[in-house]
C-alpha cells in the first residue's frame, strides 16, 4: 500500500506539471493573438514537445500502477481519471499551438476593434480561470470549486455564439480584410473547444472524488 501511495503521489505531481505546461501554452497563444506576437510560436512549439513527452510519461505511470498495484475504489477511479485528464490536457495544448500557428500563418495584424467586439480576450481569460479552478480543485479534491468551471465554459460558449454574426458582418463591411475574418472565426471555435476539454477534466475530478458521472449530462452513483 505504501508503494501504491508513492506512485499515486507521483502521478498527481506529474499531472500538475502537465497542467502548468499547457497553461503556459494557452497564455502564450493569447499574447500571440492579442498583442500580435507571432514570433512566440517557437516557444509554444517548444512547450508542445514537452507536453507530448509528459503525456507519454503520465500514460506509462498509469499503466504501471494498474498492472502492478491493482488499485481499487477511489485509487482506481483516480488512475482512470488521470488517463482522461491527461488526454484532454494534451488536446488543449494542441489547440493553443494551433491558434499560434494560425496567427503566424495568416500573416495579418488582427483588427484590435474586431478582437474587442468578439471578446477574444474575455474568452482566453475564462479559459485561464478554468485552469486555476482545476488546479485548486485537483490539489484539494474540492469538487465545489469544479462547479465554477462549468460556469466559465458557458461563458466561452456564449462568446462564441455572439462572435459569429459579428465576424460575418465585419467580412461583409470590410471585404479587403477577409483574410482576418475567417482565421478569427476559426480561433473562436478553437477557444470554445478548449473550454469543452477543460470541462471534461472537471467532470473527471468529480468522478474520482465523488464517484459520480456527469458525462453526457448524466449523474449516477457508483
Amino acid at each position: 500500500m505504501e508503494h501504491l501511495q508513492v506512485e499515486l503521489d507521483s502521478l498527481r505531481k506529474e499531472l500538475n506539471e502537465m497542467n502548468l505546461l499547457v497553461l503556459d501554452q494557452v497564455k502564450k497563444a493569447k499574447v500571440i493573438l492579442l498583442d500580435n506576437r507571432p514570433q512566440l510560436i517557437k516557444e509554444v512549439a517548444s512547450t508542445e514537445k514537452l507536453v507530448n513527452a509528459k503525456e507519454l510519461q503520465i500514460d506509462s505511470r498509469c499503466e504501471t500502477i494498474l498492472a502492478l498495484f491493482t488499485p481499487v475504489a477511489i485509487d482506481l477511479r483516480f488512475v482512470l481519471s488521470a488517463l482522461k485528464i491527461n488526454v484532454n490536457l494534451e488536446r488543449v495544448g494542441d489547440i493553443a499551438d494551433n491558434i499560434g500557428r494560425m496567427v503566424a500563418h495568416s500573416k495579418v495584424t488582427f483588427d484590435k476593434e474586431l478582437l474587442k467586439k468578439v471578446e477574444a480576450e474575455k474568452a482566453f481569460d475564462a479559459a485561464i480561470d478554468m485552469f486555476d479552478c482545476l488546479m485548486q480543485s485537483f490539489d484539494k479534491d474540492d469538487t465545489m470549486l469544479v462547479r465554477n468551471i462549468f460556469t466559465k465554459d458557458e461563458v466561452i460558449d456564449d462568446i462564441m455564439e455572439r462572435s459569429i454574426p459579428i465576424v460575418e458582418e465585419y467580412a461583409k463591411s470590410n471585404p479587403d480584410n477577409i483574410s482576418q475574418a475567417m482565421p478569427l472565426l476559426s480561433i473562436m471555435k478553437m477557444l470554445e473547444r478548449m473550454g469543452d476539454h477543460l470541462k471534461n477534466i472537471a467532470e473527471e475530478i468529480v468522478f474520482y472524488a465523488e464517484a459520480r458521472v456527469l458525462k453526457h449530462g448524466g449523474e449516477k452513483n457508483k
